[in-house]
């Protein structure tokens, strides 16, 4: 065997992925495929949809593929238990979104998790059966594939039943949930402690086969009945026992009235390139083309990337844009005035531009919202990238909420639910440093979704796809895709290089810069914190999933970002 042979065999037993498959990513050097390509945070489900496209599917049937597989093998953040976005481009110059956001149910109200004196009770809004939102991601999925699909959909579900049935490695980064469930006593997470340990009782250890029968039974109830084996039937039955015994609100009804929407793209423009995202109730599209219209009067490339310079115009279009978000954004169909095609214009960022001074950082004004202070929105969400063989390419953003969503399961259903009510301002009216927002556009309704920082994004050139990208991490999803996106366009980098260079997040407030710890170096941070910009160091920022397509040779090329455990490219 050769040693570049070797080097290729290596990747694929890391990988589980076939030679002819993949051009294993190597650090910054993204993997290559001339066909099709699926980027997520599990190499398992990458494979799935990579095997659809090579089965002659398009873009769309590999992303339901990849989705459902995710379910199975990434339960901290692939779900058919919570909710997300889809933003389609393809090869044609069309594009469009689907909305499938987890819902309030029918019962919901403003002060639902609030006691007598005004305050939350027990956390109630983010721990318990009272946290589920109406799930969206299965009808999601069934709308993108009723609109764009063109495999049959008990094909695409096929894979995931077989992961479940069968069983795949558990991995090391599932030992913490496994050590919460093991601990856990109370009868809200016995079924949870079923499927997720040996017995109901004991650890799997990592690279043990872990079987999950009763998400198979449910996935196969999804392939045969489509999105009624979810909504109705068996499935919705156990569902509404379960919040029935333990005290939350979710009801059969509100399960079959769920409903996805698809939406008309925000689209802008920066340096000659399309940028389509997703509309409200995802903050990420305004937010990005806000942001990408601001900077576009600075010369980026020649201040450099991640310069002291370039960081303090970078934070100084992070704060305006979100305190936009918090002022302007929520469910549409909620908020009938909300002033998108200002926020996303060119003459509105000149305005903003404007105040931006290049050698002193701004003040976020506090008092604007009533000394508003964004609560923390959850870092585990999931991204998985697709392209195929024609140039189509679809770009999924979704999430269970906190890592592992609620943490509680249904009797019977195999599936953690989400907990996405915590994404709702939780008093109305109350605006405080301690966390609080009571903001109208974002309150607690019946059937109103609550606002996202999900950002799914596809970059076109010429109305053809040549960049697709997205990231969790809450709130740092945004900034995340942004700076991958610059990256890519003012700097040059190729996927890999775009996706690995260390990020920072300024949100407006807490009027603060979180800096990756390990990125930036001592002098750049002393200069940028003498333009009065405070900073404090994170860990990993999101888990970035991307795909470029070069316009000339149309290869692709994909970056699974190293701060995901178990990422993996997909392609051939």
């Amino acid at each position: 065997m050769t040693k570049i042979n070797f080097s290729l065999w290596i990747i694929s037993v890391v990988l589980a992925v076939p030679l002819n498959t993949l051009s294993g990513q190597r650090g910054r050097m993204p993997a290559p495929a001339k066909e099709g390509m699926v980027v997520s945070s599990h190499y398992l489900a990458s494979q799935a949809g990579m095997q659809v496209l090579k089965n002659g599917g398009n873009a769309v049937d590999a992303a339901i593929a990849t989705a459902f597989a995710l379910a199975v093998t990434l339960p901290s953040a692939g779900n058919i238990g919570g909710g997300g976005f889809m933003v389609y481009h393809g090869a044609d110059g069309t594009s469009t979104t689907f909305n499938f956001r987890e819902k309030a149910p029918q019962a919901a109200s403003e002060r639902m998790y609030l006691d007598a004196n005004g305050q939350i009770k027990d956390n109630s809004n983010h721990e318990g059966p009272l946290s589920v939102g109406v799930p969206g991601t299965v009808a999601g999925l069934w709308m993108a594939h009723g609109k764009l699909g063109s495999k049959p959909w008990a094909d695409l579900v096929k894979p995931s039943v077989e992961l479940a049935e069968k069983g795949f490695p558990s991995t090391w980064d599932m030992q913490d949930i496994l050590s919460y469930f093991q601990k856990q006593k109370q009868p809200v997470f016995a079924a949870a402690k079923k499927a997720f340990l040996k017995n109901g009782t004991d650890l799997y250890t990592p690279g043990e086969l872990w079987k999950q029968p009763d998400l198979a039974a449910s996935l196969k109830r999804i392939q045969l009945q489509g999105r009624d084996g979810f909504y109705k039937g068996e499935t919705a039955a156990l569902l509404e026992a379960y919040m029935k015994k333990h005290g939350g609100i979710i009801t059969a009804k509100d399960l079959a009235n769920y409903e996805a929407e698809e939406l008309k793209p925000i689209i802008g423009y920066y340096r000659g390139f399309d940028i389509i995202g997703m509309p409200p109730p995802s903050s990420g599209g305004v937010a990005i083309m806000e942001m990408l219209n601001m900077l576009e009067k600075y010369d980026l490339r020649k201040m450099g990337p991640n310069s002291a310079e370039y960081l303090h115009v970078l934070t100084e279009v992070m704060r305006r844009a979100f305190a936009d978000r918090a002022q302007y954004i929520g469910d549409p169909n909620f908020n009938k005035d909300m002033p998108i095609e200002k926020l996303i214009s060119k003459d509105y960022a000149e305005l903003l531009a404007a105040s931006i001074q290049m050698d002193k950082a701004s003040k976020s004004d506090s008092a604007a919202f009533g000394s508003l202070y964004l609560p923390k929105e959850s870092d585990e969400t999931t991204h998985f990238s697709v392209v195929d063989a024609w140039g189509n390419a679809v770009s999924v953003t979704y999430t269970l909420e906190y890592s592992y969503g609620s943490r509680l399961m249904a009797d019977g259903t195999g599936f953690l639910l989400n907990n996405e009510m915590g994404d709702f301002n939780p008093v109305p009216g109350v605006t405080n440093r301690k966390g609080q927002v009571g903001t109208s556009p974002n309150l607690v309704a019946p059937h109103k979704r609550m606002l996202s920082s999900m950002t799914p994004t596809i970059v076109a050139l010429d109305g053809k796809p040549v960049l697709v990208i997205g990231s969790p991490g809450g709130r740092t999803i945004i900034n995340t895709v942004l700076q991958v996106i610059l990256n890519v366009i003012d700097h040059s980098m190729n996927m890999g290089e775009a996706i690995e260079t260390p990020r920072i997040h300024h949100q407006w407030l807490p009027d603060q810069t979180s800096m990756e710890g390990w990125g930036f170096s001592p002098d750049t941070k002393k200069l940028y914190e003498a333009m009065g910009h405070p900073s404090v160091s994170r860990g990993k920022q999101g888990q970035a999933m991307g795909i470029y397509i070069d316009p000339t040779t149309k290869i692709r090329y994909g970056a699974a970002d190293s701060r995901s455990f178990d990422g993996g490219v997909a392609g051939y």
